[in-house]
C-alpha cells in the first residue's frame, strides 16, 4: 500500500469510548471513521467552490474489521482514509485506525471501508460525483479486492422495538449511520441475553467483524422500529448474527414492513484476563445452535 496516498487524522480517545471489557466499543470505531472521513473531505477547498461532497454525503455500507483492542490513553489514535474505487454516483473509502510506537513498529486496530453516495439533502436525492470531486478523489486511489459476503442465511428469531432518540437525529435530520451499528448492537444484546437460561455458563465475547448495508433513512418518531435478528452461523470460537431494521408500520417489502437497513456481525469468544480469544463455552455454542433451526 503507497503510504503516500493516504489522508491520515488524528483523533481524540475519550473515556467515554469505552465498554465493560475496558476497551473502545465497536460502534465508537464508526464514529471515528466519520471523523476522519469529514477531515478528508475539509481539508480540501476545492469541495468548498460549487461541489459539496464535505457536506452531502450518505453511508451505503460499512464493511467493519477488528483487529486489536484499543485501551483509554490521553493520546490520540491515528486514522488513515484512502480511496480503493470511484464510480459514477458513489466511490469506497478504506481506512486504518492504528498507532505507530517511537519504534516505528504499527498496530492496528481496524480495518474497515465504505461505500459512500454524493446527496443532495435539500431535493431528498442522489447525484453523480462531479470532475472536480472525481479528480480529488483519485489522488487517494488505490485499488483493493473486495472481502467475501458474510452469512445471512435464517430469518427472524427475535424481534427488538427500536425507539429512536432525539439525539440520535444528525445535522441532515435523519439517524446518523453510527446509530444504526448501536441499534444493531443493542438488538444483539437483547437476542443473546434472551437465549441465556438459569444454570449456564456463557463467556464473554466481542466483536470480529460486521457488514451493514443501508437502505433507507430512519428519522425520529414516537412509535418504535423493529431489529429482527437471528443467528445465521457457528463454529468453535465465533457465530454470526444476522439482523434487519424494519419499519412495521410500512406494507412494503414483506409483512414484516420495509427494509430500512441490514447487518452480519461476527462475534468471537474473549478471555477478558488475557484480552484474546477464546472457545465459545459448551452452553453458549448449544444455545445458538438451537437457533440455527427453522423457527
Amino acid at each position: 500500500m503507497d503510504q503516500d496516498v493516504r489522508h491520515t487524522t488524528e483523533c481524540p480517545v475519550r473515556w467515554a469510548d469505552m465498554d465493560m471489557l475496558q476497551h473502545v466499543n465497536n460502534v465508537t470505531y464508526v464514529d471515528y471513521l466519520q471523523e476522519a472521513r469529514i477531515d478528508m473531505f475539509t481539508s480540501h477547498p476545492e469541495f468548498r467552490g460549487g461541489e459539496e461532497l464535505g457536506e452531502g454525503v450518505v453511508v451505503v455500507r460499512h464493511e467493519l474489521e477488528f483487529r486489536a483492542p484499543l485501551a483509554f490513553r490521553s493520546r490520540p489514535v491515528l486514522v488513515d482514509s484512502w480511496i480503493t474505487q470511484i464510480r459514477a454516483a458513489s466511490f469506497t473509502m478504506a481506512y486504518e485506525v492504528y498507532d505507530v510506537s517511537p519504534t516505528g513498529e504499527r498496530t492496528v486496530y481496524l480495518r474497515a471501508s465504505s461505500v459512500l453516495a454524493p446527496f443532495v439533502f435539500a431535493a431528498e436525492r442522489p447525484r453523480r460525483l462531479g470532475d472536480v470531486e472525481r479528480e480529488v478523489l483519485g489522488r487517494y486511489l488505490e485499488l483493493a479486492e473486495p472481502r467475501p459476503p458474510l452469512a445471512r442465511e435464517g430469518g427472524s428469531r427475535h424481534v427488538f422495538p427500536l425507539r429512536v432518540r432525539w439525539s440520535d437525529v444528525d445535522a441532515y435530520r435523519h439517524v446518523n449511520n453510527v446509530k444504526y451499528i448501536e441499534y444493531f448492537q443493542e438488538a444483539r444484546i437483547r437476542y443473546l441475553m434472551h437465549l441465556h437460561e438459569h444454570g449456564d455458563a456463557f463467556g464473554h465475547i466481542a466483536v470480529a467483524r460486521a457488514d451493514v448495508d443501508y437502505r433507507r433513512p430512519i428519522f425520529f418518531r414516537m412509535t418504535p422500529y423493529e431489529v429482527h435478528s437471528w443467528v445465521s452461523h457457528v463454529g468453535r470460537t465465533s457465530f454470526t448474527v444476522a439482523a434487519e431494521i424494519r419499519d412495521p408500520s410500512s406494507g412494503s417489502d414483506s409483512d414484516q414492513g420495509e427494509l430500512l437497513a441490514s447487518s452480519r456481525v461476527v462475534l468471537v469468544g474473549f478471555d477478558s484476563a488475557t484480552q484474546r480469544a477464546a472457545e465459545l463455552t459448551v452452553d453458549q455454542r448449544a444455545r445458538l445452535i438451537e437457533q440455527l433451526a427453522p423457527a
